[in-house]
């Protein structure tokens, strides 16, 4: 009998883990027994924080990454560095993401390619990257969307479009990678505003339009991604929404 100790750990590699909903997404998917990889591009210090947080509670059990998403070349080698650490992988989380709006008019170039780079292209790349090893592991892809992949967001058309794609590349991975790969998407409504700038009225005028009439949390969304990841085997192609019925309201 082969004892706990001596059982292979599975392998999360989550982008953009290093703070905010990625780093609640990590402390929850090592919480659920898997080793983590956290990449950053710019927040060094919070990702050693985090290792030094998640290792406390398992030692070896957190491997960082620094990379540019938009460096499409670097995508490899940021799956091969994942790989190599345990030699699996089991998941990936394509929770790295920018935003902001792009009023008709004053949309240029860089932005198209910012926002499409990170929403959209980087999990595809990435996702192929990574696919020789989770197809291996029978593992699984979590991307993390957004309600306004589905009805977008006024002045952000750009960001609205990425996300749709995203939508649209889960489903179509989920069809092209069964029976080995699941392939799923969490939907985050209401959760964390975008830094300081949304003003106390317009919060709350975005609330007053949630079923459940309040703010969800970054747990709210790690619980989606680990359910999705652990305790949903017979579910691929799927958008879990968790906006607090924010859907609901037109």
């Amino acid at each position: 009998m082969v004892s706990q100790a001596q059982q292979p750990v599975s392998v999360a590699l989550i982008t953009g883990a290093a703070q905010r909903v990625g780093a609640m997404i990590a402390r929850a998917v090592h919480g659920a027994g898997f080793n983590v990889v956290i990449h950053y591009r710019h927040s060094q210090n919070a990702a050693q924080n985090l290792k030094a947080e998640l290792e406390a509670l398992r030692p070896d059990s957190v491997e960082l990454i620094q990379s540019d998403l938009l460096n499409t070349h670097a995508l490899t080698q940021m799956a091969r560095q994942a790989i190599g650490r345990w030699g699996r992988l089991d998941a990936l989380i394509n929770n790295a993401s920018t935003f902001y709006p792009t009023p008709l008019g004053e949309i240029e170039e860089s932005h198209w390619d910012d926002l499409m780079g990170t929403n959209l292209k980087a999990p595809l790349f990435l996702s192929q990257a990574a696919l020789p090893a989770l197809r291996a592991a029978k593992g699984s892809i979590v991307n993390i969307a957004d309600i306004h992949g589905v009805r977008p967001m006024k002045l952000h058309p750009v960001y609205s479009a990425a996300k749709a794609g995203l939508i649209m590349l889960t489903q179509a991975l989920a069809r092209d990678l069964g029976p080995d790969v699941r392939v799923n998407a969490v939907a985050p409504g209401a959760i964390l505003w975008p830094g300081e700038s949304l003003e106390p009225q317009r919060a709350a005028d975005i609330l007053s339009r949630t079923a459940l009439k309040r703010q969800g949390t970054p747990e709210d969304i790690a619980k989606a991604v680990v359910f999705l990841l652990r305790d949903a085997p017979y579910v691929t192609g799927h958008v879990l929404t968790v906006d607090g019925g924010r859907s609901l309201n037109q």
